[in-house]
């Protein structure tokens, strides 16, 4: 237990974590998959990531839980696309983001977006809001915006 501004912090390592998240950005614990819409987005916005990594967070009264947890490709989705001048991308965690075309790839056939050092995954829904705006040609896969057209490399 570390004390951070005032805060008792209690850390649980991802070996010790009831839950885990798959591919498709399920939770899941012993108990099966959450089906709760409101905890799953609670979970979702409790997502954080320090230099030891992905974990959830909570403060209640003065402790502070960070909980590790396993997932499977990456915890962060994007959930949705708000169309304007520019493509705003919401994000499982409830932040946005603009999408950068030079910034997305394919890989096993899943669209991504690289911010920083952390892989963003489009869900299948968000994948038929963009389906008129995706492409593909002999060239490859592309991505049509106002600012014109971007390959979308596959890695």
């Amino acid at each position: 237990m570390a004390h951070e501004n005032g805060l008792t912090e209690i850390v649980i390592p991802k070996e010790r974590a009831v839950f885990w998240m798959d591919r498709f950005g399920q939770w899941y614990n012993a108990g099966g998959r959450f089906e709760h819409k409101k905890i799953i987005d609670y979970f979702n916005a409790a997502i954080r990531k320090d230099k030891h990594g992905y974990f959830v967070e909570q403060t209640r009264g003065d402790v502070r839980e960070k909980v590790y947890f396993h997932y499977e490709d990456t915890p962060l989705f994007v959930v949705d696309a708000i169309f304007g001048e520019q493509i705003v991308l919401v994000l499982n965690t409830r932040q946005t983001v603009a999408l950068e075309a030079d910034r997305l790839f394919i890989h096993q056939d899943n669209l991504y977006l690289q911010k920083d050092n952390d892989r963003i995954k489009f869900i299948d829904r968000v994948l038929l809001k963009l389906a008129s705006q995706i492409g593909h040609d002999e060239k490859g896969h592309y991505l049509l915006t106002n600012n014109g057209r971007f390959s979308i490399p596959e890695r």
